[in-house]
């Protein structure tokens, strides 16, 4: 019997080896909202914080606390669609204005990369930020925006500018994990 499970540990540490998406995908663990209709995965090791009149949701990293994933939910205007409401770069820009930099706020947003794709009928933009806070720290965030039921779904990855060349790979999973139904 001891010699199976071995076997069957080999096994399992071998395919992972070989297959670096699926090693990746161990250290995530999956979120799903049924009531609001989205998932998305997170590391291990994340913790969800209550955030009072602000997102959805919001996961953060135990020991960086200031790497975090968020999800806000917005109201649609007149029942647009993505595509109605502007091109993957005009959405960015808009975003980028409305939320990741408003007036004021002495934060700017750069909008870097724009993308579009398509999952299961539903279009979904990923936009990519390089932040600049007022205490002149640089951050990094990559979005993925989408319209499902009349709401704008934007899901948000944000880390510090340093971690970015670490992260990168892991950040895009998460934002290519999310999904709205």
């Amino acid at each position: 019997m001891w010699k199976r499970i071995a076997l069957i540990l080999v096994l399992v540490f071998s395919i992972s080896l070989s297959n670096p998406s699926v090693a990746n995908a161990y250290g995530l663990k999956s979120f799903i909202d049924s009531a609001d209709g989205y998932q998305f995965l997170y590391p291990n090791g994340w913790l969800q914080v209550k955030v009072a009149n602000g997102p959805d949701v919001v996961f953060h990293d135990l020991i960086e606390v200031s790497e975090n994933v968020s999800v806000v939910i917005s109201p649609v205007p007149d029942g647009r669609t993505l595509t109605e409401l502007g091109t993957p770069t005009e959405v960015g820009y808009n975003l980028g204005k409305s939320a990741l930099a408003p007036v004021d706020s002495g934060r700017s947003a750069e909008l870097i990369n724009v993308g579009q794709k398509e999952v299961d009928g539903k279009t979904y933009y990923v936009l990519e930020y390089e932040i600049t806070l007022a205490n002149q720290q640089k951050r990094h965030n990559v979005s993925s925006v989408a319209v499902s039921r009349g709401k704008l779904f934007t899901f948000n990855a944000s880390i510090p500018e340093k971690r970015w060349n670490k992260l990168q790979r892991t950040i895009y999973e998460l934002v290519n994990s999310f999904t709205v139904y």
